[in-house]
């Protein structure tokens, strides 16, 4: 039997109650509401089918650790320590994006390069060598989350925001998000059986 895992799924905000309608009707296990997430359990096959079927998620992620921070150290010294050579090889590639709802830390970008700091560090005093960065495919995508001084390290599963995908190749003048148009159908009750009339589209036309 496949073993079961907390996992995260990230949404915009105001969508949450209709992305936990969503996992609970995929069959999704232990779903609790929180604020542009919804946290669940399931299988590997049912990150894929998540990653998949979701329409009002932006990215569903794996947490592999949560502990405090008081300082950049904390930050520092606590991933460094985590076993990264379980999730990527020396020779690999990572990139890595951050979350921060925090008095404490107050720039993404700096904690984003602290993480890739601590663990470059941890291959190369091990190995000799050390992962690329690399923003567009990399091997490994790592989510760092701080909310107030709780910080959460997670495994990115989805890549690119899941608005993207099968993107498309042309576009209207201003495209809406997918996940934003998916949630605001969904919030208007349409069956799917009925006409669906656009008024704000109709109305931005009409003069």
């Amino acid at each position: 039997m496949a073993e079961n895992f907390n996992m995260v799924a990230k949404t915009l905000y105001g969508f949450e109650d209709i992305l936990e309608k969503e996992l609970t009707q995929l069959g999704a296990m232990h779903v609790k509401k929180g604020v542009r997430v919804v946290e669940f359990v399931g299988d590997l096959g049912f990150m894929y089918k998540a990653n998949l079927a979701l329409r009002t998620a932006i990215k569903i992620l794996k947490p592999i650790k949560t502990f405090r921070v008081n300082s950049e150290k904390d930050l520092y010294d606590n991933i460094k320590n985590m076993p990264w050579e379980n999730y990527l090889k020396p020779t690999g590639s990572l990139a890595v994006d951050a979350t921060i709802h925090s008095d404490l830390f107050t720039h993404s970008l700096f904690i984003a390069q602290k993480t890739k700091d601590a663990i470059v560090d941890r291959f190369r005093d091990k190995t000799g060598q050390r992962p690329n960065v690399d923003l567009k495919f990399p091997d490994l995508k790592i989510n760092v989350r701080i909310d107030r001084k709780e910080c959460t390290i997670s495994l990115d599963s989805s890549g690119e925001s899941l608005h993207k995908r099968g993107y498309k190749l042309a576009t209207n003048i201003a495209p809406i998000n997918e996940v934003l148009a998916a949630g605001l159908i969904m919030l208007s009750g349409w069956d799917g059986q009925s006409d669906f009339m656009d008024y704000v589209w109709l109305g931005h036309h009409s003069h």
